[in-house]
């Protein structure tokens, strides 16, 4: 199910194209279809602004299982045309809405096609009836005001009632009830220098007591601050029910580990007919995999470094076998920096180690599930635990396997197996409890289906994106779901 996330705009420092006067800019954005720039929508024009606060905000269907690359594009309006190439180019930002979403805020240089970079006292009218409007900002970490809702124009009023409205509470005030919200009235003008009438603060649980109504001060700090009015929240109401992206917003990372299946039904991997055989192009179905569901997961995680571990192999010196190792060979430090990193570990590892057996999954799923029982203890949706098992074949410890899932479903994690090769792969089938409980071997339900299997023979004439959409269609339910079975609010809701 796709959630739509609405993204504001703000710039500072602008370039001035402008030679009388300064720059009109509004911004365009644009999302990458088919390797082509697709235009979603533009902002209104604000009129003589280097450093706009523009209040139309951009929404777009937000799917975490895809890349969606976008495109923010200021231009300098210079004639009634809706053609760009009728405008000044002042710079631009590219980036994809994962970043976006992980960051909740990014602070980005504009950039020209050269890549040069491009950019980073109150009249009131006392006399007469106003056409006043209200604008809701939230107080971002940096201390920053950041606009989240413009009411509509009320004409030729001294006592204005808005519409009501709905806002999201992540959007509002980071998800905290008693966090700052400042309001500021402006009495509208046609020629865009808008009046400044007052302000005052509050914070969503004054509001919904809706019983007093807030002095609307000038916002001059002293101690002759004129009141201009009062304001009263008529009726407000908070309904909670938070989402996949609440829950990114509100800081909880994605921890994403690797298992590789390493056993001897791989084949020599010096041999073309191994599913672990690089093939010139420097590929091959297990870094496929890797690198098409790693490249969605990394964006949620800030610092990128992540643990791969392999299976099913005997190692040096002693050449023992081993069912839980780092694939760069430190057991004290298995993580590798970003999905190139991991694809760049596993081609070192390969002719370094002896593709033995069995397939025992049930070791990797323990390791994993012991961060994620420490995450569990901190009682916060800080961090969820994804495991990806890539393998060839038939699982040996089915009865162990089960078990650990069924365990593992009580903890903040899920698990995401993809088949390579043409085996047989009916087991793994049994363990995505798409079509009924998964049971371990004692008769114990899992809480919920944690599991999600993909056989990559399916995609094999796909693009990557394809394999990347099924494999992560069911991860923002299961994350939903299980911090909404511990009563658990997005992290920083409270803090914040």
């Amino acid at each position: 199910m796709a959630h739509q996330v609405e993204l504001s705009v703000c710039c500072g420092n602008l370039l001035d194209r402008d030679v009388t006067s300064k720059s009109d800019p509004f911004c365009v954005l644009f999302n990458e279809v088919d390797s082509n720039w697709v235009e979603i929508g533009r902002t209104e024009t604000a009129v003589n602004n280097l450093n706009p606060v523009f209040g139309v905000k951009f929404k777009v269907d937000y799917h975490f299982e895809e890349v969606q690359k976008l495109k923010f594009a200021l231009f300098d309006e210079d004639k009634c045309s809706s053609q760009l190439y009728e405008h000044d180019f002042l710079g631009e930002y590219i980036c994809t809405l994962g970043v976006i979403v992980s960051n909740k805020k990014l602070h980005r240089p504009l950039t020209l096609a050269n890549s040069k970079p491009a950019g980073k006292g109150t009249i009131t009218d006392f006399f007469g009836k106003s056409d006043p409007y209200l604008e809701f900002h939230k107080q971002g970490d940096d201390g920053k005001w950041m606009l989240v809702h413009r009411t509509e124009v009320i004409k030729n009023t001294l006592d204005p009632v808005w519409k009501p409205f709905t806002v999201p509470l992540i959007s509002l005030c980071n998800g905290d009830v008693d966090r700052s919200i400042k309001v500021l009235c402006y009495d509208y003008d046609n020629d865009g220098g808008h009046d400044f009438i007052g302000e005052f603060q509050t914070t969503v649980n004054k509001m919904s007591e809706a019983q007093n109504s807030l002095e609307v001060r000038d916002g001059f700090e002293s101690y002759s601050s004129l009141s201009m009015g009062v304001c009263s929240a008529c009726f407000s109401h908070v309904e909670r029910d938070y989402t996949f992206l609440d829950y990114i917003l509100g800081g909880c990372q994605i921890m994403f580990t690797v298992g590789i299946d390493f056993t001897a039904s791989n084949g020599n991997p010096r041999e073309a007919s191994s599913l672990h055989y690089i093939n010139p192009l420097g590929s091959n179905e297990y870094l496929s995999a890797i690198l098409a569901v790693g490249q969605i997961i990394q964006d949620y995680d800030t610092d990128k470094m992540f643990p791969a571990l392999g299976f099913g192999a005997q190692l040096p010196p002693d050449w023992k076998v081993s069912h839980e190792f780092a694939i760069n060979f430190d057991p004290t430090n298995p993580f590798c920096q970003g999905v190139e990193g991991i694809a760049q570990a596993y081609s070192v590892c390969l002719p370094h180690i002896r593709f033995y057996g069995p397939t025992n999954f049930s070791p990797i799923i323990t390791h994993v599930a012991r961060f994620a029982t420490q995450a569990l203890q901190q009682e916060t949706a800080a961090q969820y635990f994804t495991l990806l098992i890539i393998t060839d074949g038939v699982i040996s410890d089915m009865d162990e396997t089960r078990h650990a899932i069924v365990q593992a479903a009580k903890l903040p994690m899920s698990i995401i197996i993809i088949g390579v090769g043409n085996a047989d792969f009916a087991a793994m089938e049994f363990l995505d409890g798409d079509s009924s409980v998964l049971r371990s071997y004692t008769g114990e339900e899992a809480v919920r289906d944690i599991v999600q299997f993909v056989p990559f023979r399916d995609f094999r004439n796909a693009p990557k994106e394809t394999l990347a959409k099924s494999v992560l269609a069911e991860l923002p339910q299961q994350v939903t779901q299980y911090f909404k079975q511990r009563n658990l609010s997005p992290s920083n809701t409270a803090s914040e």
